[in-house]
């Protein structure tokens, strides 16, 4: 078994191995066409270091600026025309997400019931919105981040499997994958320096008024409102969130140790038995939809994935459902998990206190 060289003596070989280790995961991933590859990649090679005993640890500035870039990452998706669908099928659309939501808390509470874990880790764990969103502020909330970052992927990796079983099966193939983007392109300097000027302003407002998870909400709140009402776009140049994904998994990976590796390890099979029945709840709710809104099945099905946003992104593009409708539903869903998940982490939290 490999042995890291003794920090004290060389902690810049540390950083090194940890870079190579993640260049070589992420390059694996992309490799495979797996989503967020730049995010898990990285995670997995400080999980390995942080398990070998390493005590090298990111800057926390690190995390903040993941925050702000994640924020407005989520802040682009809002296009005119995918917020013209939720206003004319504002009902419908609440009842689709709102359905998963419920699916994800009872998940989460039967977690914590069967004393898998924590109320609050649990919660964010099981929480159906963007896996990195919901680390973000699993982090702000108190939950250990690094049980709810595993719970997250974990749900991904068979989300995305599941996901694309069924579109095949609907369709007939898979859907083709997004054109290559040019990594290193230089973005137009006006408007990328107004975008890195909306995360501070947004990032710095938020804290000051003290809005929860504010170095992520405020540049998400600031940037939705001035790409919506056309005023800016929000430049993000690949390399740019490709920092961002990097610091935010090895601030996550170096937080696990051999202990909370190994407990992870021991709830796997929760684990998966929890994200399956997730997926089955919203599953069936997908069902209900077509009867009653006459939706077709794999939009449904799409709309309903617990996957997060960019997963379910990739996979719907391509396939012949009603694009527009799957990624309305999918960031709606994201705008009321942000807003409905503290409480239900407290909800879900006080069960656990009701019990003990």
């Amino acid at each position: 078994m490999w042995k890291l060289p003794p920090l004290s003596r060389r902690k810049g070989t540390h950083w090194l191995i940890l870079l190579a280790l993640s260049v070589l995961c992420a390059a694996v991933l992309e490799w495979a066409a797996f989503p967020a590859a730049l995010l898990l990649g990285p995670m997995l090679a400080a999980i390995a270091l942080g398990v070998r005993g390493t005590d090298i640890r990111s800057p926390r500035w690190t995390m903040t600026s993941a925050q702000a870039l994640i924020g407005l990452m989520i802040a682009r998706s809002f296009t005119p025309s995918i917020l013209a669908t939720i206003a004319q099928g504002w009902a419908m659309l609440l009842l689709v997400v709102s359905t998963t939501i419920a699916a994800g808390a009872v998940v989460g509470w039967a977690l914590t019931r069967a004393k898998v874990l924590p109320g609050s880790t649990a919660a964010w764990g099981s929480s159906p919105g963007g896996a990195s969103a919901m680390v973000t502020l699993a982090a702000e909330y108190g939950a250990d981040v690094r049980l709810v970052a595993f719970m997250q992927y974990l749900r991904v990796v068979i989300v995305v499997l599941t996901a694309s079983l069924v579109t095949r099966l609907y369709v007939g193939s898979a859907p083709p994958p997004h054109a290559a983007t040019a990594f290193w392109t230089w973005p137009q300097p006006t408007g990328f320096a107004i975008t890195l000027s909306i995360a501070v302003i947004g990032a710095v407002a938020a804290r000051r008024l003290r809005v929860p998870a504010g170095a992520m909400i405020g540049p998400m709140a600031l940037g939705t409102a001035l790409h919506a009402l056309g005023v800016t776009d929000i430049v993000l140049p690949p390399w740019l969130m490709a920092l961002a994904y990097v610091g935010l998994g090895w601030t996550v990976g170096l937080g696990f140790n051999r202990s909370i590796f190994l407990y992870a390890l021991r709830a796997v099979p929760k684990l998966l038995l929890s994200t399956l029945l997730l997926i089955a709840l919203c599953a069936g709710s997908a069902w209900l939809l077509t009867l009653v809104l006459h939706i077709d099945p794999l939009s449904a099905y799409l709309a309903t994935s617990p996957g997060g946003l960019d997963s379910v992104a990739i996979i719907v593009v391509g396939s012949h459902a009603d694009v527009p409708l799957v990624l309305a539903a999918q960031t709606l869903r994201l705008l009321l998990v942000l807003a409905t998940g503290p409480a239900l982490a407290r909800l879900i939290s006080g069960a656990e206190r009701k019990d003990v």
